[in-house]
């Protein structure tokens, strides 16, 4: 399960670390060829992490998780009410995106990066859309009723809830933080450390992107 950002409910945010040689050693073979270290198994192989989604754009297009098939997807939940924690890691996550796209044009084209809104209530298509596109105008953003909110949050394991007690219209919403990196075929990768900065976000891209 995705970590909790500290100032909500907190647990502690699952890091998951490849393993690699201390040291880059070049095997010598004949005709003077080298040979690199094996790639690793994308940290989240196996995970049952993603699934099916029906949501609309800033449009109020309907919008499917399938329409993403081919691409590599960057999934994010969280609101645009979101004081602190949402727009840094969304921040950190577009920064990276755009320093990955900056190297590498051709493979980020094939990136689909998205925000997918947990307070549809006050989250409408235009006011998700108009918050997205601070970002930069590759963010997807995504809202919907509050049963297809809850089915996707649902098949990417986020926690979310109304926080108790708050006035109407100025309530303040606990969420899981977590930016899944899906590949083209639809199942998980990895988490982008969208708590960490812009250039840590574009690393794991360059890992994992292809």
């Amino acid at each position: 399960m995705p970590a909790i950002y500290p100032r909500y409910a907190s647990k502690p945010r699952l890091r998951l670390a490849l393993a690699f040689c201390a040291a880059s050693l070049l095997m010598i073979v004949p005709g003077g060829c080298s040979q690199s270290t094996p790639r690793q198994d994308p940290p989240l192989s196996g995970s049952t992490l993603g699934g099916p989604f029906t949501l609309v754009d800033k449009a109020g297009k309907t919008v499917h998780y399938a329409d993403f098939s081919g691409k590599y997807r960057i999934v994010y939940f969280g609101y645009t009410f979101c004081p602190d924690v949402c727009p840094l890691d969304l921040q950190h996550m577009m920064l990276g995106y755009h320093l990955f796209a900056k190297a590498h044009p051709a493979l980020a084209a094939h990136v689909a990066p998205m925000f997918i809104t947990i307070d549809p209530a006050r989250d409408t298509p235009a006011v998700v859309g108009q918050y997205a596109g601070a970002f930069g105008p590759e963010l997807i953003g995504l809202t919907g009723t509050p049963a297809q909110i809850a089915a996707a949050a649902k098949a990417f394991a986020v926690f979310y809830q109304k926080r108790a007690g708050a006035t109407p219209g100025t309530y303040l919403m606990d969420h899981s933080r977590a930016a899944y990196l899906m590949g083209p075929d639809g199942k998980p990768i990895a988490l982008l450390p969208v708590d960490q900065d812009g250039k840590a976000v574009a690393a794991e891209l360059e890992t994992w992107v292809q």
